[in-house]
């Protein structure tokens, strides 16, 4: 398996690559208050696909952290109840087996 993700990667590779040479040509980029911004077509995507990961990343960054806390939370509570009953972890037994007749 990990020979065909290796290959998967070299083929990846390669692709982007040779996009990334077939679009250098410079482009110019207009923000508001007359900013302007130049430089060559795969830069300017790389870093807004850059850009818009590290967003995404901290859009989900508060989600990530109270799911944490809640996790937490519920396993500390499982604790105590499992204390105060006085059981600890209790182990699973088997099922019966009734005999062939």
């Amino acid at each position: 398996m990990k020979f065909v993700s290796t290959i998967v990667g070299i083929i990846l590779f390669v692709l982007f690559f040779g996009f990334a040479l077939k679009n250098t040509q410079e482009v110019d980029l207009h923000f508001f208050l007359n900013y302007e911004l130049r430089g060559p077509l795969v830069l300017m995507l790389l870093a807004f696909f850059v850009a818009g990961a590290a967003l995404g990343i901290l859009a989900l960054t508060p989600t990530v952290f109270r799911q944490r806390r809640q996790s937490s939370q519920h396993k500390n509570t499982i604790q105590a109840l499992q204390s105060a009953a006085g059981t600890g972890t209790v182990q699973p037994q088997p099922d019966a087996v009734n005999p062939a007749r």
